[in-house]
């Protein structure tokens, strides 16, 4: 009777509560066997059906028995070992898969039986042929003693044969004169007779330090390069390829007299293992041979070996540490260029390519939106699949954006990657004055169509409604996009933006003094006097804010909405020099990093505000404080139920505190209590803090950070549909690479100076000339500057 037995070739691995055959040579396979057949029987049959040669490798058969606990894999030993096997076979079919693992055998380099090294009496064998390691011994015939190849010794553990005459290979023959051991070597084998150094081979040999042993595995061929070339520079030696295809590798020392080589080949043509043939671990080459410019040091290795110093960290070592790295951590003097592109590799290695970027973004999103549910994303494309346009916008701040004042701010920075666009934000401000990030967006440039499409999606997110204020620079493509895409809106300036560009037109920097005390003006009346300051020093300056920008759109008593204390746009500024180096990542790189930032505020405001003991936002409270004391020295009385006037100070002030209102209009504007509204509160035995916006206290602050924005995890583990997988975003077209160095800094802003300071020769201080200076000491050189900043 015939039964089939399933087998499949691999190694076993052991996990915690069971052994486990990973299978790595095609998967599982069957064979039709007689009820009564042999161990050898059995181990032929898979030989064939496996297409594996006896001479060049050995098969161990075994299988775990089908008990209820966990224990080793059995080994079949004998022929009662198979009978035992088969007996748990239902009808024709054996219910236990048998695993094979593949070995190489001992002799898969032809050793003659019983032949030892010393058997050699010639001494022609002392290397190894120039023509060894380029022939497969492993998949051809022995020969015979007489045959035109003789059989060739292996060598192990370094050692040398000996002569006829019982004197080591190493040594000289007797009466030769010595010879110099850096300046002649040990030869290659050849039928000549070859010189050798007069010192003991312990003298003229060394080690290359490394675990490699004939038999030793590695996943893929890539592995092992990767490992040879860290033991190579860790070693300080070179090594060249003598062969490499798909299923073979042979090298040797870059000195051709030297006896350091390796060979290593596939463990069969269907795996991607490779195992090593051979390996002579101990060099005989001279020291002249030893090179800085390490040839195995190449870009791609210095990138994998640098990599793990860019694990969790935004910016990681430049080129220069990247040089300090190879020079002392693998002994390998590289250039500049060579630095930066190992650190470029490493930065892919970790952060993955450009283009792998945007073929990756469409299951990147979906994982985002499964994972923290009312998140919105889009991704735009043209015609022919190349990305145009991507947004962002978290749920979790969608839903928060409830509890913030609606001023929001817009703006956009550069990239610096290698597909460069733009990235676009919108941010509100919570109640303790910090950044709450609403939206992102990358986009070509800043272009009328990039912002009206990123306004259109910010506008599904927020609204549009009468209550709401966007601060943003003058620039005409954002002017344009608010007035098309937002009704209801209102449009304000960022007031720094304004002042640099009367700072770069009218030259006039010594009123910037009277022009912010106007723009933080909450009456009327005190900003009409701070502009006929203005006007009379300066008209067209006066006439530029007036007609060309227009109040409204900058002075805070005249915006038509409430701006509360926001007049500039700081708050979008921080969170773009806060990607500063995150700027040049790939597209979900970065996406990466602004999600890891995001979710660690809301964690540690979240903590924040749970820990908060009084009704307000910590700002607000040690804003609100030193009002208390000031509103001890006023006299207040009441005009009607609801309406008290204060008195004392600067500046007397009505309050309504019904209404919510004052005179002065901080109350009104800020929606915190100024000095007259705390003393009017405390005079009708009122909580100051039933005054104050809700949008300052410690309830909007803790609701607006309640939920938990959660990252994506490895890519291997998301779960995306095929429709999502196979979607087609290819990377948009960019202009021709100019020639040098990329840039990675803007142009600066209208009106924005990078001064640089100058440092004098003759005393070594910073801000004037040798020519300018001062100073009566004279030179300081070899001393340090006096008058050093910082």
């Amino acid at each position: 009777m015939k039964v089939v037995l399933f087998f499949e070739a691999g190694n076993w691995e052991e996990l915690e509560d069971r052994w486990e055959f990973r299978g790595d040579l095609g998967g599982l396979k069957s064979i039709l066997v007689e009820e009564e057949i042999s161990l050898r029987g059995l181990i032929d049959k898979i030989y064939a059906k496996l297409g594996l040669s006896k001479d060049t490798m050995d098969l161990v058969l075994s299988y775990t028995p089908p008990l209820n606990k966990k224990c080793s894999p059995l080994v079949l030993k004998d022929d009662e070992d198979v009978a035992a096997l088969l007996a748990s076979r239902s009808d024709s079919t054996c219910k236990i898969p048998l695993g094979v693992t593949v070995e190489p055998t001992e002799a898969c380099a032809y050793e003659k039986s019983g032949q030892e090294s010393s058997d050699d009496t010639d001494g022609s064998h002392d290397g190894f042929h120039d023509n060894y390691f380029d022939v497969d011994y492993c998949d051809s015939e022995p020969t015979d003693v007489g045959s035109s190849r003789q059989t060739l010794p292996v060598f192990r553990n370094a050692e040398r044969t000996s002569n006829n005459n019982g004197a080591s290979a190493t040594q000289p023959a007797e009466g030769n004169p010595p010879v110099d051991p850096l300046l002649q070597v040990t030869g290659a084998g050849s039928d000549e007779p070859v010189n050798v150094p007069t010192i003991e081979a312990s003298d003229s040999t060394f080690s290359d330090g490394s675990d490699l042993h004939e038999g030793k595995y590695f996943n893929t061929k890539k592995d092992l390069k990767r490992k040879l070339s860290d033991i190579a520079m860790k070693g300080n030696f070179e090594f060249r390829t003598r062969k490499s295809n798909r299923s073979l590798w042979v090298i040797e020392c870059i000195d051709p007299n030297c006896s350091w080589r390796l060979r290593a080949s596939k463990i069969v043509p269907e795996s991607t293992k490779f195992v090593i043939r051979k390996y002579v671990g101990v060099h005989s080459c001279s020291l002249l041979n030893r090179n800085a410019n390490h040839r195995q040091a190449t870009y791609v290795v210095i990138g994998e070996q640098v990599a793990p110093q860019y694990v969790g960290v935004e910016k990681g070592p430049g080129p220069k540490g990247v040089q300090t790295f190879a020079r002392t951590e693998l002994g390998a003097q590289i250039s500049y260029y060579k630095a930066w592109r190992g650190r470029k590799h490493a930065h892919t290695l970790i952060r993955g390519s450009p283009e792998e970027s945007f073929h990756v973004l469409p299951s990147y999103f979906h994982m985002l939106e499964k994972l923290n549910p009312g998140t919105v994303t889009r991704i735009e494309v043209d015609g022919e699949s190349r990305f145009k346009y991507l947004f962002l916008a978290f749920g979790v701040a969608i839903r928060g954006f409830r509890y913030m004042r609606k001023v929001v701010g817009i703006d956009g920075t550069f990239l610096k990657g290698q597909y460069r666009g733009v990235l676009l934000v919108a941010t509100a401000q919570d109640g303790n004055g910090q950044c709450y990030p609403l939206a992102w967006g990358i986009v070509d440039s800043e272009n009328e169509d990039a912002w009206s499409w990123f306004l259109t999606q910010l506008k599904e997110i927020i609204g549009d409604t009468d209550e709401l204020a966007l601060i943003s620079d003058r620039a005409p493509s954002i002017k344009k996009a608010i007035s098309t895409v937002f009704e209801k809106a209102h449009h304000g300036a960022c007031a720094w933006h304004v002042a640099q560009n009367i700072k770069n037109k009218f030259k006039c920097a010594d009123i910037m003094g009277s022009y912010w005390s106007a723009v933080n003006a909450y009456r009327c009346e005190d900003f009409t006097g701070y502009m006929i300051e203005i006007s009379n020093r300066y008209p067209r300056v006066a006439e530029y804010l007036e007609n060309e920008v227009g109040f409204e759109k900058w002075s805070r008593c005249h915006y038509p909405r409430l701006r509360y204390n926001i007049t500039t746009t700081n708050m979008v500024e921080s969170l773009n020099s806060m990607l500063v180096n995150a700027r040049d990542f790939p597209y979900v790189a970065l996406l990466d990093v602004i999600q890891e930032k995001m979710s660690k505020w809301w964690k540690d405001r979240r903590i924040v505000a749970t820990a908060i003991t009084t009704p307000l936002t910590p700002s607000r409270e040690s804003e609100l404080r030193p009002r208390f004391a000031q509103s001890n020295g006023r006299h207040t009385s009441q005009v009607n139920p609801i309406t008290y006037h204060v008195k004392g100070g600067e500046l007397e002030g009505v309050v309504d505190i019904f209404k919510k209102t004052c005179t002065c209009k901080e109350f009104d504007i800020d929606k915190l209590p100024c000095v007259h509204a705390v003393a009017a509160a405390h005079h009708a035995q009122v909580s100051v803090y039933s005054l104050v916006s809700p949008y300052y206290t410690k309830e909007y602050y803790l609701l607006a950070y309640g939920e938990t924005i959660y990252p994506v995890g490895s890519q291997s583990q998301w779960d995306v549909p095929n429709e999502v997988v196979t979607r087609i975003v290819l990377p948009r077209e960019v202009k021709e690479k100019k020639r040098g160095r990329p840039k990675t800094s803007r142009f600066p802003s209208v009106g924005e100076f990078r001064k640089r300071k100058n440092r004098c020769g003759k005393c070594g201080a910073y801000g004037h000339y040798k020519k300018k200076c001062n100073s009566q000491t004279g030179s300081t050189e070899g001393n340090p500057p006096t008058n050093v900043p910082g």
